[in-house]
């Protein structure tokens, strides 16, 4: 599985965006990115807080679809909701975080035909307001945030690969 990053900087914005080739055609893996009952076979942040609330709201699937979770600290709480469901193609996430500080990160995955499987490109913008403009003086949102997605990336190849076999 290859990866490459990128980090766009333009005053109080962000991007965050990763990519990986996942071999394994697009309709095997967009599946478990429409569902976030899905997600806990392989988001990064499922494993955060094993004490985390999660409530599903909406349809099991696509568009409507949505989630909310609150933990500790580092888990934090907000919501996720599915706005725009492509099959096997793009899906668009409107994220927003409530603790530690409130955030509105619109989030989006692709999925094109690569050699040898799929490239799924995972990207996330925002502002950095308030609270959040503060810490991103003293982090770096792309590392820090960056090492998240491919780490996601890679649970998410493990979880195709899992469900095919």
């Amino acid at each position: 599985m290859a990866a490459a990053g990128s980090y766009a900087w333009a005053m109080a914005t962000f991007e965050i965006r990763r990519s990986a080739v996942i071999p394994a055609a697009a309709h095997d893996i967009f599946p478990l990115v429409n569902n976030f009952h899905e997600w806990t076979a392989w988001s990064p942040w499922e494993r955060v807080d094993p004490g985390m609330s999660r409530r599903y709201f909406g349809p099991d699937s696509g568009a409507g679809a949505g989630y909310e979770w609150s933990g500790n600290r580092k888990a934090g709480s907000g919501t996720m909701e599915i706005v725009e469901s492509v099959p096997s193609s793009t899906i668009g996430i409107r994220l927003q975080f409530t603790r530690p500080f409130k955030a509105l990160n619109p989030t989006t995955f692709t999925f094109v035909p690569a050699p040898g499987g799929t490239e799924v490109t995972w990207k996330m913008t925002g502002e950095n307001k308030g609270l959040g403009k503060v810490f991103a003086l003293f982090m770096n949102m792309d590392k820090l945030v960056g090492s998240d997605f491919e780490r996601g990336l890679a649970s998410l190849s493990a979880a195709v690969a899992a469900k095919k076999s």
